[in-house]
């Protein structure tokens, strides 16, 4: 078989092997590799040498329950081996604690000879290193701590040899760079270690006394019977730790009323116990309108009566001592309600603090009163007073910038923008002057009903030296007489034909209007007074801009008379003539009879009365275009301007007109301005 090529089918290995684990050569041994005789073969199997037909080639006979007792007892169950850790993993962070003491000379000293020091001894089994360390004594007069570093100490110099954890032990001394350090007690670790380790411990001794110490704590223990038992009447160092951080606090009053420009004022009194001495503290809210000014009075005894000075006492000098003074300020004359004088000044106590209560209760059985009411001081609102406009910007900008630090911009009616947006009436306007070169110069006056804006345009003259465009930006005007603090401005109310506007000192007259000033003033008839739109209607009625109006009106009277005679009421022949007339562009511009009554007028409001022997001009040219752009898009429905198209509802189901306007339906023509001066 050993001669057959590795083929399948030659080799009697296991073919449904699952593991391929090839076995452990190598151990470690006190931290070293040594090859060792593997115990398995691959995958854990047994090897050959382990097997029967081994042991029987081998010659050791035929007894193979002796040879192999797994047949018989089955095999032995081995503990699993644990895995090696190195010996600085295996002693990490594990310390053997020794208390001892050293005996220190005291040279050239007649109190003392020597002094007994108490020190830990350390010991790190991880690297077998020692350190000392000295607990800290308050006020020994001697630095403290570390005393020895941590390293590996020499046990013997000649020899090489360093300390080990079993050369310690309670009864011996060691010695480490000078020191003779004599070992007296350990921790329950130490001692349960050093047993574990088959170490056998001596007894523990007792800590020698230090006689410094034992000096010092008996004269304490003398000077604190001293003070507990005999105190002294003015001890202040007593004093200050006793009562060192209490601090008495009261809420007092000072009232100045009665004398010219004093007010009522609240302080804060402090009454330090530790040395007796008063502060006053001024509040925040007494630094209204005053120079800050943090403390009344600074930290210092208060005498009751800083006007009485003894007679050896000279005038010549303002500051005075304990011996001058009589008297001083203490805690029983500070109760709630009384009235102490701080250099001539009244300070009533209205109230204290809980611990100050819990003190007078405790220290003094006294009880405070509950605290002092006092009626209520008007509260002082600062008057704000609004500074005057410079002409610099705008009434509303210069307003904001007092109102805040940081200017903001005033605010918009955004509403109103967005409801009115590209709404505008506009006005033709002349100059109000004496000179007879301006007589001729014409404007438009547009008002921004998104903004309240005036717009002034001036039109251009041919060979007249006018070179015509923008007369005044977009921007608000005043009107004449008010007040720059807080001014009006010019509405749409203030705005009709004959009223004059000023601008700058320049006066506008208005003479006309178009379409959409009269759709406007239909709309809002509360803004504008009955003779201000019915001279905007005779005004347009003159320049024939209100045929569909008059038609309508002439329709309506049609349909009553048609009514009348279908029920058989008589009606006169003249009025259904005059009802079924058809408006012409030459009827619109008739005059009407000198002897008809009119309204009366006032002076601001005059409407607009065409002469019969003048043409009502000066007017502005606007273009059916111009119309269509600003006055047709975007309007709603009762102020759009239904003159330049037939809807087509009313081309379906039209009621009963006139005969004569139905001849004339298709001849209708689009309205414009006409200057025929």
């Amino acid at each position: 078989m050993e001669g057959l090529p590795k083929l399948p089918g030659n080799d009697f290995a296991n073919r449904l092997r699952q593991k391929h684990h090839v076995p452990q050569s190598f151990k470690y041994i006190n931290g070293y590799p040594v090859p060792v005789r593997p115990e398995c073969g691959l995958g854990g199997e047994r090897l050959h040498e382990d097997s029967i037909q081994f042991s029987g080639a081998s010659g050791g006979g035929n007894d193979t329950v002796l040879y192999d007792p797994i047949l018989t007892y089955g095999r032995v169950r081995h503990l699993p081996v644990k895995p090696y850790r190195p010996h600085f993993v295996l002693y990490d962070q594990k310390t053997l604690k020794f208390s001892a003491f050293f005996r220190q000379a005291v040279p050239d000293s007649p109190n003392e000879t020597f002094r007994i020091r108490y020190v830990n001894i350390l010991y790190f089994l991880e690297d077998d290193t020692l350190t000392v360390l000295e607990p800290v004594i308050e006020n020994c007069g001697y630095p403290q701590g570390r005393l020895v570093r941590r390293g590996r100490k020499l046990k013997n110099a000649d020899r090489g040899e360093f300390y080990c954890w079993k050369d310690l032990n309670i009864g011996i001394d060691v010695e480490m760079h000078g020191y003779v350090f004599h070992i007296t007690d350990c921790d329950a670790y130490t001692k349960e270690f050093l047993l574990s380790n088959g170490i056998e411990l001596n007894e523990i001794e007792l800590l020698p006394p230090d006689p410094a110490m034992n000096e010092r704590s008996i004269s304490q223990r003398q000077s604190f019977r001293h003070h507990k038992m005999y105190p002294v009447p003015d001890d202040k160092l007593r004093k200050y730790l006793e009562y060192q951080g209490k601090v008495l606090h009261f809420d007092c009053v000072l009232d100045e009323r009665d004398r010219e420009g004093g007010e009522l004022m609240t302080y804060k009194l402090f009454y330090y116990l530790e040395d007796d001495t008063v502060s006053i503290k001024e509040l925040k809210e007494n630094q209204e309108g005053r120079d800050y000014f943090p403390m009344l009075l600074r930290k210092q005894k208060l005498p009751k009566n800083w006007k009485e000075n003894p007679v050896s006492h000279p005038s010549i000098f303002l500051e005075k001592t304990d011996h001058e003074v009589s008297e001083y300020y203490s805690p029983k004359d500070l109760i709630v309600g009384s009235t102490i004088f701080v250099y001539g000044r009244k300070c009533l106590l209205l109230d204290c603090d809980g611990f100050t209560r819990c003190y007078y209760e405790k220290a003094l059985k006294i009880i405070q009163p509950d605290r002092v009411q006092l009626g209520a001081a008007p509260e002082r609102t600062p008057r704000l007073e609004i500074p005057t406009y410079l002409g610099i910007g705008t009434p509303e900008d210069s307003l904001a910038s007092h109102h805040s630090l940081v200017p903001k911009s005033p605010k918009k009616d955004v509403v109103t923008y967005l409801v009115n947006v590209n709404k505008f009436l506009r006005y033709g306007c002349v100059l109000d002057t004496a000179h007879p070169e301006d007589q001729v110069r014409r404007f438009v006056l547009s008002l921004s009903l998104a903004d309240g804006t005036i717009t002034i345009m001036e039109s251009s003259i041919n060979n007249s030296g006018i070179r015509g465009g923008r007369f005044l930006s977009p921007r608000k005007v005043w009107l004449p007489g008010c007040d720059p603090n807080q001014p009006e401005y010019y509405t749409a109310k203030d705005l009709f034909i004959g009223a004059t506007i000023v601008v700058f000192a320049h006066r506008f007259k208005i003479v006309s209007a178009d379409l959409y000033v009269y759709r406007y003033m239909q709309a809002h008839p509360e803004m504008f007074s009955p003779q201000t739109i019915d001279s905007v209607r005779r005004y347009l009625l003159a320049e024939g801009h209100l045929k569909e109006d008059l038609q309508q009106a002439t329709d309506e009277a049609y349909r009553k008379l048609l009514a009348k005679e279908a029920e058989g009421e008589p009606v006169d022949e003249v009025q259904k003539r005059l009802a079924g007339f058809a408006v012409d562009g030459s009827m619109a511009g008739s005059p009407e009879p000198a002897g008809k009554p009119t309204s009366p007028v006032s002076q601001h409001e005059a409407p607009y009365l065409p002469n019969q022997g003048e043409h009502p001009c000066p007017r502005p040219t606007i273009p059916d275009e111009e119309l269509r752009k600003a006055y047709h898009t975007n309007e709603p429905e009762d102020l759009a301007i239904q003159s330049y198209r037939v809807p087509e509802n009313q081309a379906t189901a039209s009621p009963p007109r006139s005969p004569m306007v139905e001849k004339r339906e298709g001849s209708k023509k689009s309205v414009r301005f006409q200057d025929e001066c």
